[in-house]
């Protein structure tokens, strides 16, 4: 878990939005108010502006004053188009700084995600499965323990959102999404960073 989901309230605000605009549970166009926001968190408007500005800078809400903020809308498909290598170098670069100090602790991490991941696949829940994919992804970066790496990697995953479930939808069997991040750990465990490096690729898309 980020230190941002367990810091300030403002902080925990911010966190909670993020996973709800990232994985879809808040769409594009959704109006959000700071009334509507504070008594939801139970916490001042103080905070919910902090909150909304720290996402608006992260291009995942428009604020508009005295109207509140929507979310933003996604990159152009042109500009998709080159976020995804750019966020495979970035998950790449995290992988490489860290991967001779995987440890067992390491590892529960990834295996209580792919626990989610599994059941949210069962069900054909592709909002949890999101969840459980962004969540994989993300323990990566925090692993690398550099957060200058996770704002720019939740800045572009912000902006390719939908990227997550589109993908994830056209796979006829949704346990295969669970294969391959299982796939991915498993590469982690066997300290094979060739493979690993291959299938985080693959993956990434």
């Amino acid at each position: 878990m980020t230190a941002e989901a367990t810091g300030s309230p403002g902080s925990r605000v911010a966190h909670t939005l993020r996973e709800e605009i990232l994985t879809g549970r808040l769409e594009a166009g959704s109006r959000l108010t700071e009334a509507e926001i504070a008594s939801r968190f139970g916490v001042g408007r103080g905070l919910v502006r902090e909150a909304v500005q720290r996402l608006s800078l992260q291009g995942l809400l428009i604020s508009r004053p005295n109207r509140g903020a929507v979310v933003a809308p996604e990159a152009p498909r042109a500009i998709r188009s080159l976020i995804v290598p750019i966020r495979r170098t970035l998950e790449v670069y995290a992988l490489q700084l860290v991967f001779d100090e995987l440890r067992e602790a390491d590892f529960a991490v990834w295996e209580t995600i792919l626990l989610r991941m599994r059941d949210a696949c069962e069900r054909r829940d592709f909002q949890a499965v999101a969840e459980a994919d962004i969540a994989f992804h993300r323990a990566l970066l925090e692993r690398a323990g550099q957060p200058d790496l996770i704002v720019i990697w939740e800045t572009l995953v912000g902006r390719i959102r939908s990227h997550f479930q589109s993908t994830q939808r056209r796979f006829p069997d949704a346990m295969e999404i669970y294969d391959e991040h299982r796939a991915i750990l498993e590469s982690f465990r066997g300290r094979d960073l060739a493979a690993a490096t291959r299938l985080l690729k693959e993956k990434i898309g």
